[in-house]
């Protein structure tokens, strides 16, 4: 048993004990407590369970076992205007595919560190290694990929040195941890050079995957304008027709290699497979007495409504019975005043009405003789 309070303990008994004093004191004397003696050891037991309420009582839930992923994952997202080629489950863009899968590895890996690179014409840490998944998943519901007007071609490897130097500050600042990194894209060259290798990132990366995006058939891709309210102008045009982002999973595999991970190509109706953590940093961790309370405090609560739902019965049976004695007595001082003459009454001759009231008058059986002795002196 555990509690844990509201107040403190010292400024709960502050302000419960001169309250049950009081109460033991009218229930040690009889004569003078008005009400019944059950009726105050009712009223002290709802005071102690108040208190105890107060108190928070509660029973330790024990031990749980969490699973807790101690890795480091690097999350690297093409945002060129091709992530947004609608081919993704029919007609959709490509981004809403990869939104879901980095829902499914934060699912899968809970208790692990993020970190957010993008790229585009250049790479871009968009959130350093964190556990706040909140944030990880509010910085993809806006991303967003590069204007189209600025688009100049980009490299599929253009992210290589960023990668590398996230994972070398975590090795150094966490060298217990492993680390893994997960590539999403379509592989597609587009600014003519040689892509730079991820082969510098082998040797930190202890497991992963490149995921791939797209089709082979293609998905046209929408202007992307960047302003505020997310409009678009239509779509990137090639030759009269809308310009197409086709799939190359050459490259993608090549990625794969020079990390030591696997490559999938992502379709909709495909389910995401997923490496294991690395065992070395995989443990359950006891969860703290604190969290894992059973509270016992509404126990006393209950006790504390029905006894006041006692008092509140008791209270509305008097007020009844107060009610039923006024009844009476305001009908008995009605019943003894005189009833107002009608008038018919009032039309009849004075001297009629005055025989009918002398008629009326009790004559007293004792008469003094005084009384009926004249006043005056002789006639």
């Amino acid at each position: 048993m555990i509690f844990q309070p509201v107040l403190n303990v010292f400024l709960l008994l502050l302000l419960f004990a001169p309250v049950v004093a009081v109460a033991v004191i009218v229930m040690t004397r009889p004569a003078k407590r008005g009400a019944p003696l059950w009726l105050w050891a009712m009223r002290l037991v709802m005071i102690l369970a108040c208190f105890v309420m107060l108190l928070r009582p509660g029973i330790p839930g024990g031990a749980t076992q969490t699973l807790a992923t101690d890795t480091d994952i690097v999350l690297v997202v093409d945002t060129t205007a091709s992530i947004v080629a609608e081919d993704w489950d029919g007609d959709k863009p490509r981004l809403d595919g990869v939104r879901a899968d980095i829902q499914a590895i934060v699912d899968e890996y809970p208790g692990a560190r993020f970190a957010l690179i993008t790229f585009d014409a250049a790479a871009d840490l968009r959130l350093p290694l964190t556990t706040d998944t909140t944030a990880l998943v509010s910085s993809l519901d806006v991303l967003r990929p590069e204007v189209t007007s600025q688009s100049r071609g980009s490299s599929v490897g253009i992210a290589a040195q960023m990668l590398s130097d996230t994972l070398t500050n975590a090795a150094e600042s966490s060298p217990d941890r492993s680390r893994m990194v997960f590539y999403f894209g379509d592989g597609e060259q587009t600014d003519g050079s040689t892509p730079e290798s991820f082969a510098g990132s082998a040797e930190l990366t202890d497991a992963g995957g490149v995921f791939g995006y797209g089709t082979e058939e293609g998905g046209a891709m929408k202007l992307t304008t960047g302003g505020l309210d997310g409009s678009d102008g239509g779509y990137i045009q090639y030759q009269g027709a809308n310009a197409k982002s086709v799939i190359d999973e050459k490259n993608l595999n090549t990625i794969a290699e020079q990390l030591g991970v696997k490559y999938q190509h992502r379709t909709a109706d495909a389910e995401l497979t997923l490496p294991e953590a690395p065992s070395t940093t995989t443990s359950y961790s006891k969860s703290g007495e604190i969290g894992n309370v059973t509270e016992l405090y509404w126990i006393a609560a209950l006790v504390v409504i029905l006894l006041l739902a006692i008092e509140l019965a008791r209270a509305t049976m008097l007020v009844a019975r107060l009610r039923l004695l006024k009844a009476p007595a305001a009908g008995g001082v009605s019943s003894r005043r005189s009833a107002p003459r009608s008038k018919t009454e009032e039309s009849r001759p004075l001297s009629e009405r005055g025989t009918e009231q002398a008629e009326q008058v009790d004559v007293p059986e004792r008469v003094h003789p005084s009384s009926t002795e004249p006043s005056g002196g002789e006639s």
